[in-house]
């Protein structure tokens, strides 16, 4: 079966470039299951219960978010009741959604989805590690084909978690820094990872924000509200491929679309 992992959609231009190529671009590449995380998809911070309706609408099969999960009005309601957007498992036991989820892909495979934050310069309740081989376990118990977004700022941390699960998840993808990276590939064991999925928006800017308001902050350190800025737009992430009856990957590649 083949995996879609979308890489963080930021802003407007990402949301509609997600709603105007998923569906046609889930039959171009044959996928039978597709996530998107939408950590960024409400301006660049956070994501409203109307964006997410959308996402799931255009082909999303599960959606998940990071450290901008509460900024918007009205989410922890919609995550209270929804079983297709994740919030990161390992935010505080009693926060409202929920952390992993199960959904069936095109052929009716069951798919595990487990939406982490990294602990290193993000804050975090729990350590990831702390909490992932129960997760696992869990997840496993259901089905073998278990995909893990981890959502974090060190490389070094997205590394060692998909170095960890090795042979036990189908994928390990990291998000959160908006820049694809290049080591796209299949672990010993049979886990693909990717580093960084990168962003799904405007790349003619600072990871989505207008670059003059980027640069202005860190030039002079004074507060800058931030805008997301409009060009370059295109779609990226990654496409598995894995056995369903082992859950074991196969393949693991990035993908880079231009829109429109």
């Amino acid at each position: 079966m083949r995996i879609l992992f979308v890489g963080d959609v930021f802003g407007v231009p990402g949301r509609r470039a997600l709603e105007d190529r998923l569906p046609g671009l889930r039959d171009e590449l044959d996928v039978d299951f597709c996530i998107v995380n939408g950590e960024n998809a409400a301006d660049g911070a956070g994501i409203t219960g109307k964006h997410a309706d959308r996402m799931l609408a255009a082909g999303a099969d599960v959606i998940t978010l990071g450290n901008h999960t509460w900024r918007q009005r009205g989410i922890a309601d919609y995550l209270a009741g929804s079983d297709r957007v994740l919030r990161p498992a390992n935010f505080a036991s009693s926060a409202p959604g929920r952390g992993w989820a199960v959904a069936p892909a095109r052929e009716g495979t069951q798919v595990a989805v487990i939406s982490l934050m990294g602990a290193l310069f993000l804050d975090v309740a729990q350590n990831p590690f702390e909490i992932v081989d129960e997760l696992v376990e869990e997840a496993t118990r259901t089905t073998p084909v278990i995909v893990i977004d981890v959502h974090a700022e060190a490389t070094s941390e997205k590394i060692a978690l998909a170095r960890w699960l090795d042979g036990r998840v189908t994928a390990v993808i990291g998000t959160h820094t908006h820049v694809q990276t290049a080591d796209a590939r299949v672990l010993a064991g049979g886990t693909a990872a990717l580093t960084d999925a990168g962003m799904t928006g405007p790349h003619d800017s600072v990871i989505g924000v207008e670059a003059e308001l980027a640069i202005r902050r860190m030039r002079t350190g004074m507060p800058v509200r931030f805008q997301p800025a409009e060009g370059g737009v295109r779609i990226e992430g990654a496409v598995v491929d894995c056995d369903a009856a082992t859950g074991r990957a196969t393949t693991c590649e990035p993908v880079r679309i231009d829109w429109p």
